[in-house]
């Protein structure tokens, strides 16, 4: 047995923590597969036994075979003749089994190789086993580690006796890693399936804000406050909803801190991602004012059983209703579990336009003009007699479409009404 391989089951046991009973156990199962590779025939017997001497760096193999009488050995791989056993054990009778030494000349030098491998393959799935063993009631923890290497756009990150891999679905748009960075994860899932167990991490998962907040606040921990619901757009937004049954506390200042301690820890864990945190209320009404906060709501239409909420804002506060890209609409939205729509008030303008089609109709009928050229004219500055005798007949005439002899018509009524009321 070589110093590798001794160095090896060192390896195994103080770096990966697999018991030691584990590691030599699949060595033994190493040396009697290189056994049966070796010896023709080997492969058909069925009992073998590896005996490893890790001082002596020693490997013997032993067979159970069946003592049978000299004339009717037929299985020189499982049966040994009566004589040759009774040398051994002279009390055997036929039929009954004894374990002979069947170690080849140069077993060691020749096996070990083939020895090596298939004994670091039983370690791998060794490791593996351990590692889903560990970890299987951990999919839901953060834990931290180092970047170790890249598989394409996969982020594989050393844990300490494990590795987990961020899939590149589970990173955030605009965060950068290199090799050697320390970060933190939440364990989205351990699957034990087809290359065996893997620890997939997040760093986009909404429940990794949550994890951060349960850590960050001893409020939330203790359940005093609870985060009934979370919207998010990593790298980007984040929508928390909380909320507390005692009504001593204030669930949105315990989440903030003092001065704001600790959304800021949060906020630099996420590399500046905003976090809104509102109070949570079972009324749709109320809750959407709260999730569409700093823009003020004119007015709230609540569908339940269409589970949509209509609201409508002023012209100034659209845009922060909205959001950027829709934003924060969205996040309403998904915070709630409702379909948010975010419409323009549109009452003041149908006062207005309601108003200018009064004054378009007196002026027509004034001007002796359709309604249609009365609200023409207003559109290019004619909202009264005094504007309208300033203009050009060619202008009118060009820009009303009509003759250059009605345009001239239009002025002298214009005219004559500036005339009557100055008399």
């Amino acid at each position: 047995m070589t110093n590798d391989i001794v160095a090896l089951i060192e390896y195994y046991e103080k770096e990966k923590s697999i018991d030691r009973a584990k590691v030599l156990a699949a060595l033994e199962f190493a040396f009697i597969s290189a056994y049966r590779k070796m010896v023709p025939g080997a492969e058909s017997i069925d009992t073998l036994r590896a005996d490893c001497n890790l001082k002596k760096g020693e490997t013997k193999i032993y067979a159970m075979l069946q003592a049978v009488e000299d004339a009717e050995l037929t299985d020189k791989f499982n049966q040994v003749p009566l004589s040759t056993a009774r040398k051994k054990n002279p009390t055997i009778e036929a039929e009954e089994f004894i374990e002979f030494n069947v170690t080849p000349k140069d077993f060691g030098r020749i096996a070990v190789q083939t020895a090596k491998q298939t004994m670091m393959q039983r370690l791998r799935q060794a490791e593996k086993e351990m590692i889903y063993e560990e970890f299987k009631d951990r999919a839901g923890d953060i834990v931290s580690g180092t970047v170790r290497r890249f598989d394409r756009n996969d982020v594989m990150v050393d844990l300490g006796k494990f590795e987990g891999i961020m899939p590149n679905r589970e990173r955030v748009q605009g965060e950068d890693y290199n090799i050697g960075d320390r970060i933190r994860a939440y364990v989205l899932a351990v699957e034990n399936e087809g290359r065996g167990p893997e620890i997939i991490l997040s760093r986009s998962h909404p429940n990794f804000v949550r994890r951060l907040f349960e850590a960050e606040v001893n409020e939330i921990s203790d359940r005093t406050v609870e985060i009934r619901a979370i919207a998010r757009e990593a790298g980007f937004r984040t929508k928390v909803a909380v909320w507390s049954s005692d009504p001593k506390v204030d669930p949105v200042g315990a989440c903030v801190g003092m001065r704001g301690a600790r959304v800021k820890n949060i906020v630099r864990e996420l590399n500046n991602e905003k976090v809104d945190i509102i109070r949570w209320s079972d009324d749709p009404a109320e809750l959407v004012r709260e999730a569409l906060k700093p823009a003020e709501l004119i007015s709230i239409t609540v569908n339940t059983e269409g589970r949509s909420v209509n609201v409508t804002v002023n012209e100034a506060d659209l845009s922060k209703a909205i959001g950027r890209k829709g934003q924060n609409a969205r996040l309403s939205s998904r915070l709630m579990g409702w379909d948010v729509q975010v419409k323009r008030d549109e009452s003041k303008a149908e006062q207005f336009k309601e108003k200018m089609g009064g004054v378009a109709h007196s002026l027509s009928e004034q001007l002796g003009i359709t309604d249609e050229l009365g609200e023409k004219l207003m559109l290019i500055g004619g909202v009264s007699a005094e504007m309208i005798v300033d203009m050009p007949a060619d202008f009118i005439s060009g820009t009303l479409d009509i003759s250059l002899d009605e345009a001239e018509s239009i002025l002298e009524r214009a005219n004559a009404l500036v005339s009557n009321s100055q008399d």
